[in-house]
């Protein structure tokens, strides 16, 4: 049986349509997620929407509208911006499922069961727009005496009867886990959680509302509704199947990583442990908290009018160019910045100067010089071989990369490879050898042949589309794409002694141009 593998995302607010981070974030799940399955894993991937609480019925009323009907309407925008950038989920689950409601109720009652939830009054800052309560020494005064929140969101005084998670029970069980090498990474976002956790008495926590009804009810406590985060947390065990404790739940959980922004990091690294723990259910292996994108270094914003819809973005520019930008320019966990003429610059450079045309010369020389045929038979030279182990190098140090989500250092070993293949080319001239040594022109194509197929398999997590049309192009067989394919050493031969031929080939990595305008996309 393969080995399982269980990654999320964090589960999206809908009161808006997805814009560039939703895509990112969903974009290196899938990432992930393709790699994975590509090691032989058993991949389990989760995402969805988050559409309970005050903020999302404010958003409703405001627009007149019924806020299951709107809440509906919203998510479906997620789930169109999932189909659009091809991300291979294997559920996408909501909130205001039933199933859902099942299963925060069962984390409930596992809680109160082991006498962590209790009713008390509840006054204290709560933020809106985050869905999250603030104590007060974390509370700061903006213009105008505006109360803000560490996020810089408005924060407004709450007093209502709540029930409370005995979350200052878990502090040391907190502390230990997030110091546990790997548990929460990168490191920046680990030492500001032990920061909070060490220099603060850990508050209880309040875990319902009785001033909206808009959520989860809490089990026999009429008119409470639960906490969102209690509720959104929940997700990533309904999505394989709890209360069901058999079937995927065994197979899937813990959760391999939870990815999210740095933003929610306090929810997941705090919050969800200790209800986890409470509910006698084990922790995530990790979080990894990853940073935000900026359009030209500056947060978007809809007063800048900066905001870009990624969907608009895959369009122009095509989804696989632009999942390959989104995990190569931005070093994965720290802030990155995009604009369109950063797009249009680096897949050009890369994607379509570099490997695209590298791609298309080898397999147009073979169309045209070898009438589409592969030769196995021709002695390889010292060159051949070097260039090889180069490729194979590269691709491990690639492959190494991704297993700790360093993507743009993985995709930058990538490159060297794609680098060695292009020197390659112009120091064994093969269009010259056509003429002075024919036979060694058929070596280097069957050489630089197989270096491209290793390469475009490399590179298959990142750009599924384009290299999937590429290595159909080869001959390549969709069971013979993943990193065991890579080890195959008798795959050359037997494509070769299958009698195929390459048809007239195809770019699949076509220059961008800027959009017309503002050149913004």
């Amino acid at each position: 049986m393969a080995d399982p593998f269980y990654i999320t995302t964090a589960i999206s607010y809908p009161n808006g349509k997805p814009h560039i981070g939703h895509a990112y974030e969903a974009i290196a799940a899938d990432a992930i997620a393709r790699f994975q399955r590509m090691n032989g894993r058993d991949v389990r991937l989760v995402t969805g929407t988050d559409e309970h609480g005050l903020k999302m019925a404010q958003t409703a009323r405001a627009a007149g509208r019924d806020t299951l009907e709107f809440a509906s309407e919203m998510s479906s925008h997620f789930r169109e911006m999932c189909e659009r950038l091809h991300i291979s989920y294997d559920a996408f689950c909501r909130t205001t499922d039933q199933r859902h409601h099942e299963a925060s109720i069962a984390l409930w009652k596992a809680m109160e069961a082991s006498d962590d939830l209790y009713l008390d009054r509840y006054e204290g800052w709560y933020s809106v727009r985050d869905e999250a309560f603030y104590a007060e020494g974390e509370i700061t005064e903006g213009e105008g005496g505006v109360k803000l929140s560490p996020q810089g969101t408005p924060v407004e005084w709450t007093v209502e009867e709540s029930w409370f998670f005995r979350l200052s029970k878990y502090r040391d069980f907190l502390i230990e886990l997030n110091e546990t090498p790997g548990f929460l990474e990168p490191e920046s976002r680990r030492n500001e959680v032990l920061a909070f956790l060490k220099g603060n008495d850990l508050r209880d926590l309040s875990v319902s509302r009785t001033s909206f009804d808009w959520g989860v009810p809490v089990p026999g406590s009429d008119g409470h509704v639960m906490y969102v985060w209690v509720d959104a947390l929940t997700t990533y065990l309904s999505g394989i199947g709890f209360p069901d404790r058999d079937g995927d739940f065994a197979q899937y959980w813990p959760a391999n990583l939870h990815l999210i922004g740095k933003d929610i990091v306090r929810f997941h690294a705090v919050y969800w442990p200790a209800f986890l723990k409470s509910a006698g259910l084990p922790v995530p292996q990790k979080i990894f908290g990853h940073g935000f994108l900026l359009h030209r270094g500056e947060k978007m914003s809809k007063s800048l009018g900066n905001v870009v819809d990624p969907l608009e973005l895959s369009e122009h520019f095509g989804v696989d160019p632009l999942r390959y930008f989104l995990l190569r320019e931005v070093s994965f966990g720290q802030d990155g910045s995009y604009s369109a003429d950063a797009i249009v610059t680096r897949c050009n450079a890369e994607l379509a100067n570099s490997f695209g045309n590298l791609a298309q010369r080898v397999l147009s020389m073979i169309f045209k010089n070898c009438d589409g045929r592969l030769d196995k038979s021709q002695p390889v030279s010292e060159a051949d071989v070097v260039l090889v182990s180069c490729v194979a190098e590269n691709i491990a140090s690639m492959r190494c990369s991704f297993e700790s989500y360093a993507f743009s250092e993985g995709l930058d070993a990538w490159m060297r490879g794609v680098f060695a293949c292009n020197q390659y080319v112009d120091e064994q001239a093969p269009w010259g050898l056509k003429k002075t040594d024919p036979d060694r022109m058929v070596a280097v194509l069957m050489t630089l042949f197989r270096c491209v197929r290793d390469l475009a398999i490399a590179v298959r997590p990142v750009v599924p589309s384009s290299v999937d049309r590429l290595l159909s192009q080869m001959g390549i067989a969709e069971g013979a794409r993943d990193f065991a394919a890579l080890e195959d050493a008798e795959w050359f031969v037997q494509l070769a002694a299958s009698g195929f031929i390459l048809e007239k080939p195809e770019g699949v990595f076509p220059r961008l141009e800027q959009p017309e305008g503002d050149g913004e996309g």
